[in-house]
């Protein structure tokens, strides 16, 4: 039987094409990671699958035969033929040429769930360029589905599931752990790919919760704050909420420390996701703050 980058080889060959650096493509072609891509993500026959970026359908090949459907959202346009000769005797496969950035998510869930197909992963091998965006799209837009079983480049994947208040912790990371619970799956060696990437990548597994971790007078003034302590976070916390528009002055800011018991010299990325709350929450209810 061939392995992944025997075929890889023959693909790229016969419809002579390489990857397109500017779309981030490199081709996974090792076995055992996308079985464990596949069992991590835990796909069964009652599962509708999201693929974003199948590329040459490496993955999508061990979806197909675990899923009860899968959509594969490509961009590039090479990749259509590739996939659809690969995969016409399947009858559980669809594509969508486009931006995933761009696809309504949420009306393409809805038409496709039904009583065979009764709940919605996410599988990916992101291109490191947009993960971020692609991410914050699939937490943000509240998406019903499952899980989000993703390949990212591993620097991106440490932020990702760090726990708030971590020397790790980014703005992501706190927007991560109020959408989903997360864990690593596995490191994968950049020799994984053709063609080889100059870092490691690592599989992840991010898992919606039902449930916020935290209660929130203001989910959008929660973000924004957020945001805000990152962007300059080299300072200390109240200068990055006064630059950031987040408080009007450094004396009310000072009025919110002293109030909630805050050292004035608290740079954003030592607080937990509760402490982020609480100040949060303390804005909304003193408006005349910002």
């Amino acid at each position: 039987m061939e392995n992944l980058y025997e075929k890889t080889k023959f693909i790229l060959k016969k419809y002579k094409i390489s990857a397109n650096k500017s779309l981030g493509q490199n081709f996974l072609i090792n076995d055992s990671v996308v079985d464990k891509i596949v069992e991590s993500a835990d796909v069964n026959k009652e599962d509708l699958i999201i693929e974003i970026g199948p590329g040459l359908g490496n993955l999508t090949e061990f979806l197909l035969q675990k899923a009860g459907k899968v959509i594969a959202i490509e961009l590039d346009q090479r990749m259509l033929e590739i996939l659809t000769d690969r995969f016409s005797m399947y009858n559980n496969f669809e594509i969508i040429n486009e931006d995933v950035l761009k696809v309504d998510l949420n009306n393409l869930i809805k038409l496709n769930k039904n009583s065979e197909i009764k709940k919605v992963k996410i599988v990916a091998n992101l291109p490191y360029y947009i993960t971020t965006p692609i991410i914050m799209k699939l937490l943000e837009e509240k998406l019903d589905i499952e899980t989000i079983t993703v390949m990212v480049q591993k620097e991106v994947a440490d932020r990702l599931i760090a726990t708030p208040g971590e020397k790790l912790s980014g703005a992501i990371t706190y927007c991560v752990y109020y959408y989903a619970t997360s864990e690593s799956v596995t490191i994968v060696e950049n020799n994984s790919f053709i063609p080889e990437p100059e870092v490691n990548s690592e599989v992840i597994k991010l898992s919606i919760r039902k449930n916020a971790p935290i209660n929130l007078l203001d989910e959008q003034k929660f973000f924004k704050l957020i945001k805000a302590s990152f962007m300059q976070r080299r300072k200390t916390l109240i200068n990055a909420l006064v630059n950031g528009g987040i408080l009007q002055n450094k004396d009310k800011a000072k009025k919110l420390f002293d109030d909630l018991k805050l050292d004035y010299n608290t740079r954003g990325e030592s607080l937990s996701i509760e402490q982020f709350a609480e100040i949060s929450n303390y804005i909304v209810k003193n408006e005349n703050l910002n």
